[in-house]
């Protein structure tokens, strides 16, 4: 294992490994291969891949059929190719109006507001709730912080502010303070799913997070795209948020907020300090909704190369994609063809690649294209807590969620980097490409904590995820903020996310063979990868 001072310099372009002989890169991973598939898997056919419709049926069908195309096995022990995970969809009409300062307002959805209930009744209402602003809703005892001061919100509507308090460092103030939830870094603290778990700690009947563009990372327009329809849950999940988590254009959220005498850009500075406390806006919040209600299995796909080696081989290496998308709504479909039709073709190219190699690798690889991660996360949660194979002998989980489509770049930037020993398997082989490890190059998007590796991370299983999205080869500085800012706003989760002719996957080959040379090294390696010290996962598997 290379020590953590070679990885640290490698990462920061001071020292350099020799680079891989030609005969030994990966050659059945191709362009053309990946194009392919995402071509299929983004067509009209399958209308945006949403669980529980004809899309799903589809892709699940498709995906098996290419699995055992490939020769792999069917990775369910019970010989199938998929794993049931039981979900609870409802699709919401909501109905949210505020009274504050003598000031009667009825929201429109979902331009203004988008929210649902997680219960399972079918209908809602929530009367004369307190609006109380909790600041960024953190309770995080490591940093001395309390959002909520023991203030009881029970039955009362939150408010929260996106991502995590952004604390000007002391020292420069035009940096954020790297002793307070990892300074540029979101921590999960930050995320969506965290302020609605605490909310539903604290007893909260209703949590509306206020979406920004900027700390969000993204438009409203995804929130509003992802706030109707159907809305899906695990059917015998635990509470995990109130009975109607939510969110609020910036603008109402303003409004309301100024009807009660408060200036919101006031109240957002305050939230940065340790000593803010609840702020009552002296109104009440008055919710409906009334929910269509079906209960369904989805289904995770799963394939095996099994391991060759009779004492490994009930040891595993997972690569993990998510398959699902948002589906079709009206005449629009929303084709996700980046946004993972690209990540679940890597598997196939991963697959394909394994099952070229004259033998196979000690310990068995699991390819997973799992259902639900545009809802939650949910299949990777479902395997994590329900495995096929157990945990405590996974040894790692690579997820892909979006393929590089824009070129060759001359580095890779690591997202979940210093968590593990698998930085130093990422750099050797990035190395060995001639390009350089590097960190998330955005930080504060808080991407480690949006994609399906978390959930095996919160199992304890040491996980990888990379981008590419920086330093592109022949291009300018310039070039990599221009196509990500544009696929961003304009395509991200939007009916456009679809096949283009102007692609160029030379560079997502490029990564997607980095991740073989590393998932190989690991299927074969005398040594399991270790959380790092630091790692909030540690404890989990010391």
């Amino acid at each position: 294992m290379m020590s953590n001072k070679i990885v640290a310099l490698a990462m920061a372009g001071m020292f350099a490994l020799p680079a891989l002989a030609a005969d030994k890169a990966p050659k059945a991973i191709s362009e053309k291969g990946l194009l392919d598939s995402i071509k299929v898997l983004a067509s009209d056919e399958f209308e945006g891949r949403a669980p529980g419709s004809r899309g799903e049926e589809k892709t699940v069908a498709w995906l098996t059929a290419q699995f055992k195309a490939l020769g792999l096995k069917p990775g369910n022990p019970d010989g199938s190719w998929v794993q049931k995970v039981p979900m609870r969809s409802q699709t919401p009409t909501p109905r949210f109006s505020w009274s504050v300062g003598g000031k009667t307002v009825k929201l429109n959805f979902p331009d203004d507001f988008v929210a649902s209930s997680t219960g399972p009744e079918t209908s809602v209402r929530i009367k004369d709730s307190e609006i109380v602003f909790v600041g960024y809703g953190a309770v995080a005892p490591e940093y001395g912080w309390d959002d909520f001061k023991g203030v009881d919100v029970r039955g009362k509507t939150i408010i929260m502010l996106i991502n995590d308090p952004a604390v000007p460092d002391p020292r420069d103030p035009s940096k954020l303070d790297p002793s307070l939830f990892k300074g540029e870094e979101m921590t999960y603290y930050g995320r969506w799913t965290y302020k609605y778990e605490i909310a539903a700690k604290m007893g909260a009947a209703a949590a509306i997070i206020v979406h920004e563009t900027k700390p969000a990372a993204y438009p409203y327009a995804v929130v509003r795209q992802g706030g109707v329809g159907e809305q899906f849950t695990l059917a015998n999940g635990g509470k995990e948020t109130p009975e109607i988590p939510g969110w609020i254009h910036e603008d109402k959220a303003r409004e309301m907020f100024a009807a009660a005498g408060l200036d919101f850009a006031q109240l957002k500075q305050a939230a940065l300090k340790k000593d803010f406390k609840p702020v009552s806006l002296k109104g009440v919040a008055n919710w409906e909704i009334d929910n269509e209600r079906r209960f369904l299995d989805s289904h995770n796909v799963v394939a095996m190369l099994p391991g060759s080696d009779p004492k490994l081989k009930d040891e595993y290496v997972i690569y993990s994609a998510h398959w699902d998308h948002l589906g079709k709504h009206g005449d629009k479909i929303f084709y996700g063809a980046l946004d993972n039709a690209s990540g679940t073709a890597a598997l196939l190219e991963l697959a394909k690649e394994y099952k070229a190699l004259p033998k196979a690798p000690k310990r068995s690889v699991l390819f997973i294209a799992t259902t639900a991660e545009e809802r939650g996360l949910l299949g990777a949660k479902y395997y994590a807590h329900k495995p096929l194979y157990p945990i405590e002998r996974t040894l790692a989980d690579i997820n892909i969620d979006g393929v590089n489509a824009w070129g060759r770049t001359a580095q890779i930037e690591h997202v979940t980097s210093g968590h593990s020993s698998l930085d130093g398997l990422l750099v050797k082989y990035a190395a060995a490409q001639g390009r350089k490890v590097v960190p998330n190059s955005r930080p504060e998007t808080g991407t480690f904590y949006r994609a399906d590796q978390l959930e095996f991370a919160r199992v304890g299983v040491p996980v990888l995820y990379t981008k590419a999205r920086s330093n592109y080869v022949g291009k300018p500085d310039s070039y990599a903020r221009e196509v990500v800012d544009r696929y961003t706003a304009h395509d991200y989760h939007q009916p456009t996310d679809m096949v283009r002719s102007d692609w160029d996957f030379s560079g997502g080959v490029q990564d997607i063979q980095l991740l073989f040379q590393v998932g190989l090294d690991v299927a074969n390696g005398k040594q399991w990868p270790k959380w790092n010290e630091s790692s909030e996962f540690r404890a989990l598997r010391p």
